[in-house]
């Protein structure tokens, strides 16, 4: 049963159509992502989906009960509202009481106990721990902690964190999520991605991370040349479908071309139908004439560019360290660039990653140690604050102010309209004005820009940003031929899992790790590294040892939090033994034996996280 319905939605801004008649519906539990090229209409297709917007044609309708959060792409706050506020709002009295809890309790020792113990009790009479239970979760997991900083003295980044914390702290029965993993590092993302997919509630997102849809969204909504093209499966399914119509479009535009040149000269011998029969072969041409004239994707075009070649000293970093106040960034950090190599930066939020670009780049000293970069090392440097595009120009005049021509690196030369259209700049879009771009446009574009320099070390922060999966893949593709060094910092797995060789981690106290292989074999080093841990740890019998005053102990809050894990723990033990008996009782009732196995997952994922928050709240008072 359906508890959301878009019908019939048609909008247009000027004399341009982002959609014609499109219709999306939900039903219970059902995530859906939307995938377009930037400027198709995608963030404008979700305003309308939230009453923020209206379509020019069209309804949306929904179950009258439902309750709908949406994260917007530049989520707003009141300027002087306090992050506390923000997320628990005084309207919200349950809200309201956890949050002041929140901040009693980080406030130690010198918070108002006798305040304290009033909103826990009035928490106990509403029920409202599983509330305070996640605020605890998802304020840690996006590292949101002062929530007595006024909101204009957050970044756009910590906005948008602020904002997706509110939402899923607050009880909607349906989200829309637009680009909710944008400035989340890569720990953050993995954790929503955990989170939504173990929600059972409806919700329709748009993102460019293709592990984050494949995990969580089990429908895709391709929003391409005006149109709706649904397929019920997660990206990866989407992809071998796509690829399928792909194939049949063409097979069907081919075969009507052909049928079109031969009726074109029928039609052209033919006086005005006057028949029957005759008129049926004219109506028919121009139906054939239709199907002819469809825009095909064009074919991938491979380039790779030509570049100054690399002499044997690239680039150096000499046991280089930097801390900003008393946050130590790095410590003795060394490196010897290798030609060829393509490296990715991990690292959390706040960790030094852009730092470390822009050490390299001279617009940062390092504290200590020297950075030495070879004298035939040609720098393109892609930053986040970078991007300063002139508004009143033409998508083609700017390129062209680099260059009117590019050599490949086969040795010919094509135009930078070419090249344009390589990058989805097609047609029209060339001769359009910067200021009528979307921000996903001006990236690309500025992006462009950087590449038509023709750089042989490429630094790239966080290039994926804001960028389509059409154009994702095009990047992804260009690098992979390019014959240059390449350092990035990417919260985008995939991304990241295409291209390096191998990480630098940056793991906090200096410290900087070297790893081998792409993101996905740091992950599992990781994970490997957590589960011996685990197996130590529980190998390690309990022994009972006489408190001294020299030992740490836990805060209020977290000692709560050690009681709540040790319950929860055993409960979750509890009831994977019954489940276990159920699914051993011999039940041939298909769906139910699938139900369970889903239900066992979850309950071990649960149990993990459970126990990873339990060991680092033991290891603060080991």
């Amino acid at each position: 049963m359906n508890v959301f319905t878009a019908e019939g939605l048609s909008k247009s801004y000027s004399e341009t159509p982002l959609f014609t008649d499109i219709t999306i519906s939900l039903s219970e539990g059902q995530k859906m992502a939307i995938i377009a090229a930037n400027g198709s209409g995608k963030t404008t297709l979700m305003r309308i989906l939230s009453g923020k917007e209206q379509p020019d044609r069209g309804t949306v309708s929904k179950r009258s009960d439902l309750r709908i959060g949406y994260l917007e792409q530049e989520p707003y706050f009141t300027p002087g509202s306090k992050a506390l506020d923000c997320i628990f709002p005084p309207e919200h009295p349950l809200l309201h009481a956890i949050g002041e809890y929140e901040r009693i309790i980080d406030q130690g020792e010198e918070g108002d106990q006798v305040e304290l113990q009033r909103i826990t009790d009035y928490i106990d009479s509403n029920n409202g721990w599983d509330y305070e239970a996640r605020a605890v979760e998802v304020l840690g997991k996006l590292g949101i902690h002062d929530l007595d900083k006024p909101v204009e003295y957050f970044s756009g980044g910590q906005k948008k964190r602020l904002s997706l914390a509110r939402l899923l702290i607050e009880d909607h029965d349906m989200l829309l999520l637009d680009e909710p993993t944008n400035h989340l590092d890569l720990d953050m993302i993995e954790w929503l991605e955990n989170y939504l997919s173990r929600m059972n509630k409806p919700m329709i997102l748009i993102t460019h991370d293709r592990y984050f849809l494949n995990g969580v969204c089990d429908t895709i909504c391709e929003l391409h040349n005006n149109t709706i093209y649904l397929y019920k499966g997660n990206y990866a399914y989407y992809l071998e479908k796509k690829n399928e119509r792909d194939i049949s479009e063409r097979s069907t535009v081919d075969k009507a071309r052909n049928i079109y040149s031969r009726e074109l000269e029928w039609m052209r011998r033919q006086p005005k139908a006057r028949g029957t029969k005759q008129k049926a072969r004219q109506d028919s041409f121009y139906e054939i004439e239709e199907v002819a004239k469809t825009k095909l994707d064009s074919a991938k075009m491979q380039i790779t560019m030509q570049m100054s070649r690399l002499g044997s000293k690239i680039l150096e970093l000499d046991y280089i360290s930097k801390s900003f106040g008393k946050q130590l960034l790095m410590k003795d950090f060394n490196y010897t660039f290798k030609r060829g190599e393509k490296i990715g930066i991990i690292g959390k939020n706040g960790s030094g990653k852009s730092t470390l670009l822009n050490m390299i780049m001279g617009l940062i000293k390092p504290d200590e140690g020297k950075i030495r970069a070879g004298e035939t090392v040609v720098f393109g440097y892609y930053s986040q604050d970078g991007i300063t595009l002139q508004e009143d120009k033409r998508v083609l005049d700017v390129v062209k102010d680099i260059a009117e021509y590019v050599e490949t690196g086969d040795g010919n030369w094509i135009s930078v309209s070419q090249f344009l259209n390589h990058f989805q700049f097609t047609g029209s879009k060339q001769h359009s004005y910067v200021s009528k771009l979307s921000g996903g446009e001006k990236k690309r574009l500025y992006l462009l820009t950087i590449l038509l320099k023709n750089p042989n070390f490429l630094i790239l922060d966080e290039p994926t940003n804001d960028l389509d999966i059409v154009t994702l893949n095009t990047l992804e593709e260009f690098l992979l031929n390019y014959q240059g060094c390449l350092l990035m910092v990417t919260h985008d797995r995939y991304f990241m899992d295409r291209l390096v060789d191998h990480v630098f981690v940056l793991e906090g106290g200096g410290k900087v790790r070297d790893i081998h292989g792409n993101y996905s074999d740091y992950r599992s080093d990781s994970e490997k590294e957590v589960a011996r841990k685990k197996t130590e740890a529980a190998a390690v019998p309990v022994v009972e040892t006489k408190t001294t005053s020299t030992k740490k102990k836990f805060s209020y809050k977290e000692q709560k939090e050690n009681d709540d894990l040790e319950k929860l723990m055993a409960s979750l033990e509890k009831h994977k033994v019954i489940l276990l008996e159920k699914m051993a009782g011999g039940s041939t009732d298909h769906a139910q034996i699938k139900k369970m196995s889903d239900e066992y997952k979850d309950l071990e994922k649960k149990l993990d996280d459970a126990m990873m928050r339990w060991m680092e709240l033991q290891e603060k008072i080991s």
